[in-house]
């Protein structure tokens, strides 16, 4: 994955970590959505969705959450959020969303159900001027008998660089959020760190705020090289006295207990895919001597051995590596399948020991 796409990924994960909350999505809605259309929508009853219509290919530039909302009186629509997040504004954003709204009518049809109105909504935070229009059919531009045959619609832009950032500043963490989601890819980030700060030291004092306070600058040193963590803990120190060296040093040692676990997981992954090819393709040449399926097999038990032996290293370290002898005399692939899932929940050698003991026990005292 190159470096663009883990940008992306890094602030797709951050939205929908914020709105996939129904508060926060409420919020969004209530705040930001013409009051024709609030007016009439029961946002206290809004439900999330947990479909996705973005094709897989686009979800490094999408991000799409849909929720279901009551109309008062009756009925419900959809509304569709479509985050765009790329430093630049997409011409063809109207048509995109389009296709999506397509798609969730068609989803309906197949649970044979009334179609629904969607309000589609797009939120920018990107650095260039959105200067695309709303409107689908000024993608068309067709000649003016020809207008009566074309699809129209628009889309509700939000862009967050057309407020100010005492508009953004409601609630309490809702405006930090929107803050950081405005300034994050921009030069002057560093101008209103302090800012959006102070906005997340009140998090502290809600229920749950320390957990979204760590969301907050998890995405600011990911998103951006514009803060380091020392200014992070400066900050945080000003706003929130004696807390600010402890607060990072405690999120600092989760991060690096998740960022092991995530490194075992793609450790045993990756190993188990490279020992699997190597010792599939040296099992095949060996099938061809005494036999494929027993070359086979073999070929599948080299690769899962690759694969725990960088299990091991990754989650005991050198401790880890003593076991290899012991677990290379294992000729059951199935054993060795339980001490590879093993590795991701044993919290010591000797749990991982008590899988695969019994099976030498046993084998030794056959011998």
């Amino acid at each position: 994955m190159g470096k663009s796409s883990e940008a992306s990924n890094v602030h797709d994960h951050f939205f929908k970590e914020v709105f996939s909350r129904k508060e926060a999505a409420v919020s969004l809605l209530e705040r930001f959505l013409p009051g024709e259309v609030v007016s009439i929508l029961d946002l206290g009853s809004l439900e999330s969705s947990k479909e996705t219509f973005v094709d897989p290919e686009l979800r490094e530039h999408f991000s799409d959450l849909l929720y279901r909302v009551p109309v008062k009186g009756g009925g419900s629509a959809c509304v569709y959020v479509l985050f765009e997040h790329k430093s630049y504004p997409d011409r063809y954003v109207a048509f995109q969303v389009l296709r999506y709204m397509v798609r969730i009518w068609e989803h309906e049809l197949r649970q044979e159900k009334v179609l629904d109105p969607i309000i589609p909504v797009v939120v920018y935070h990107g650095v260039a001027e959105w200067n695309v229009s709303e409107s689908f059919l000024a993608l068309l531009s067709p000649p003016e008998p020809l207008k009566q045959f074309q699809p129209e619609y628009r889309y509700w832009l939000l862009d967050l660089s057309r407020y100010s950032d005492q508009e953004l500043e409601y609630g309490v963490w809702r405006g930090a959020h929107l803050l950081l989601f405005k300034y994050i890819m921009r030069p002057d980030l560093r101008e209103h760190i302090w800012e959006i700060v102070e906005l997340m030291g009140d998090l502290v004092k809600e229920k749950g705020g320390l957990e979204w306070l760590e969301v907050m600058l998890r995405y600011l040193t990911q998103a951006t090289d514009k803060i380091g963590e020392e200014d992070l803990e400066k900050a945080i120190e000003a706003v929130l006295p004696g807390e600010g060296g402890k607060l990072m040093g405690t999120i600092a040692e989760k991060w690096m207990e998740q960022g092991k676990e995530v490194g075992l997981e793609q450790g045993l992954e990756q190993g188990l895919e490279q020992g699997l090819k190597q010792g599939l393709k040296q099992g095949l040449k060996q099938g061809l001597e005494q036999g494929l399926e027993q070359g086979l097999e073999q070929g599948i038990r080299k690769g899962i051995l690759s694969g725990i032996e960088i299990g091991v290293e990754l989650r005991f370290g050198e401790a880890g590596l003593r076991l290899l002898p012991e677990i290379q005399r294992i000729e059951d692939v199935t054993v060795l399948q339980a001490i590879q899932r093993g590795l991701k929940t044993a919290s010591s050698l000797e749990e991982l020991r008590e899988i695969y003991l019994p099976y030498l026990e046993g084998k030794d005292g056959n011998d």
